[in-house]
């Protein structure tokens, strides 16, 4: 490991150490200034310098001062403290401050990367907290489809999110095996069954039309013979069946789970039951119409919701509050569902089923991603049909179209929430169109120029870590330095508003940077500083690029 830059504290995040000075002047020179939290930003315009915060704005009222003459207050008050650090803070307009970092400060960035290497972006967001995040949860009742995809893309990257900001992290899948829809499973495949022996016989009209469930027929047949009379059998090895499909899908994407959780298993292990008991128990439930009913309104629901049905049996939202109250119970403090946006009627109620069960658990758990579905297209056209499940296009048939690394990035690249158009022309082709190309070539970039200086790429961090940096003065090394320096800012607010799309984001603009600078400037010239100089800039762009990937679970190859 190279060793660390001399000077650890200068060394340190320089959006952090700003903010730091900025708040105790604040908290000294204005009364009650703790109150407000201190913002600081890149300015929008980098002529005006590298941060920026509206402080003085935000305080003049409260100080009793003209924002402009607190603005030159705070400045000079920090000036002396940051002065290894930034130039003398200059006022803009009627009141910001703004802060330009020195070049020995720029270069520190670099020198702090080569140090910290994967651990570079890491912080302490959700450091000591152990976290649960459920996501994909399909029903066991046919072949992963794209949205599982979208699913298991950004589940996987918060759950890493979540790691890289000190947590703890459970990944879960919560299997749906309890239900009419695995009860239309096993009539499916037994009706199959019977047309595979020639038997005749109508369909289920609500059955599963997909061609997987006349494969799953058939190897039922191969294994257990021509005796369809045990439906319990025939549903149990469908179930079986099908989770092991989706289990290899989800590993074809590089996708793990720490734990699965059956929903049979709340039955059979009486926790629904407890649940109702606890929930009765409460006084916020009533009988009504020969139905028992939640008092959900008195949690924010619109209406209160029916727990169990006149005619017996429990609606669903009942078993997924047992659920999450094995959530709480198992330790997690924290909880994170990532589903479809057609799950957002249940939020309302499976929260206030929570509070009403009135053993502790904080409102607002838990927390929830939804996503929208995601359209595929291909030479123009929209794909609909899967040559197996029959009415939607598989994740494993994407992964097939356009390679793993690729489908996980476009799936995590706009906003959860936000509709998607999947383009598998653009995600194979090899141009700088093609986003996840383009991060990847600079990172294949950085190993190429490597090797061509006689560097193997997985030493160069040992052989370039103690280089004089000094040399790196051009606008673009300049701008790449910067463009370094907002990566750890970056980790934590994906962590925080659980939106990996921007780190995807922040990679393109990452990638554009080294890509320009590859361009302008040569880095195997003769003086031997600044070529040792400039191969360990790249050397650092190169780990931020590697590092940012793998927050996504995507390969930084080092050729393509």
């Amino acid at each position: 490991m190279p060793e660390p830059p001399a000077d650890a504290e200068s060394s340190a995040d320089p959006r952090q150490r700003i903010a730091a000075v900025v708040e105790r002047v604040v908290r000294e020179q204005v009364p009650g200034g703790s109150a407000l939290p201190v913002v600081i930003e890149r300015p929008r315009d980098r002529s005006h310098g590298d941060y920026a915060t509206n402080a003085a704005l935000a305080l003049a009222k409260r100080a009793g001062s003209n924002p402009r003459a607190l603005a030159q207050t705070l400045a000079a008050a920090v000036a002396g403290e940051l002065a290894d650090l930034v130039e003398t803070p200059s006022i803009a307009g009627p009141g910001f401050i703004n802060f330009r970092l020195k070049p020995d400060a720029q270069r520190r960035i670099a020198a702090r990367v080569l140090h910290e290497g994967d651990r570079y972006g890491r912080g302490n967001l959700y450091r000591g907290e152990h976290v649960i995040v459920e996501f994909v949860s399909a029903n066991p009742t046919g072949p992963l489809h794209v949205g599982h995809g979208r699913q298991a893309a950004l589940g996987d990257a918060i759950s890493n999110l979540f790691a890289w900001q000190g947590a703890t992290v459970t990944r879960e899948f919560y299997y749906n095996d309890a239900g009419q829809q695995i009860e239309n499973l096993a009539v499916s495949v037994r009706a199959r069954a019977r047309e595979l022996l020639g038997e005749s016989g109508a369909f289920p009209e609500d059955g599963y039309r997909g061609e997987y469930v006349r494969e799953v027929a058939q190897r039922y047949l191969d294994r257990h013979g021509h005796d369809l009379s045990d439906l319990d059998a025939i549903r149990r090895f469908a179930v079986a069946a099908l989770r092991e499909e989706q289990d290899r899908d989800l590993a074809a994407f590089g996708v793990r789970f720490d734990n699965h959780y059956l929903e049979s298993s709340l039955y059979a292990d009486g926790r629904v039951e407890a649940t109702v008991a606890r929930l009765i128990a409460s006084g916020n439930t009533y009988e009504h119409d020969g139905a028992l009913w939640l008092r959900t309104t008195a949690f924010g629901d619109d209406k209160d919701r029916v727990m169990r049905k006149s005619g017996g049996g429990y609606t669903y939202f009942v078993p997924d509050v047992a659920y999450h109250v094995t959530k709480f119970e198992r330790g997690f403090a924290r909880a994170l569902n990532v589903q479809g946006s057609d799950h957002h009627g249940t939020i309302a109620r499976v929260r206030a089923g929570l509070q009403a069960i009135a053993i502790g658990i904080p409102a607002g758990y838990p927390d929830y991603v939804l996503h929208k579905m995601v359209t595929v297209m291909r030479g123009g056209e929209e794909m609909r049909i899967s040559k197996r499940a029959g009415s939607y296009v598989t994740l494993r048939e994407l992964i097939d179209e356009a390679g793993r690394d690729a489908v996980r990035f476009f799936l995590v690249s706009r906003k959860a929430d936000a509709e998607f158009v999947f383009d598998v022309d653009l995600a194979r082709s090899q141009s700088e169109d093609n986003p996840v190309y383009y991060v990847q070539y600079a990172h294949a970039r950085v190993a190429s120029v490597l090797r061509q200086a006689g560097i193997e790429p997985s030493a160069a961090s040992a052989r370039l870590g103690g280089v004089d940096l000094s040399p790196l003065a051009s606008d673009h090394e300049i701008a790449l330095m910067r463009r370094l320096a907002d990566f750890p800012d970056e980790v934590a607010a994906a962590a925080a508003d659980f939106a990996p799309h921007q780190v995807t984001f922040y990679l393109k603009d990452l990638a554009q940077e080294f890509h320009s600078y590859y361009t302008a400037e040569r880095f195997l010239v003769d003086d031997e500083r600044l070529r040792d100089a400039r191969l360990a800039l790249a050397v650092a762009a190169g780990q931020v690029l590697a590092n940012g990937l793998s927050i996504l679970g995507i390969a930084a190859p080092e050729r393509m």
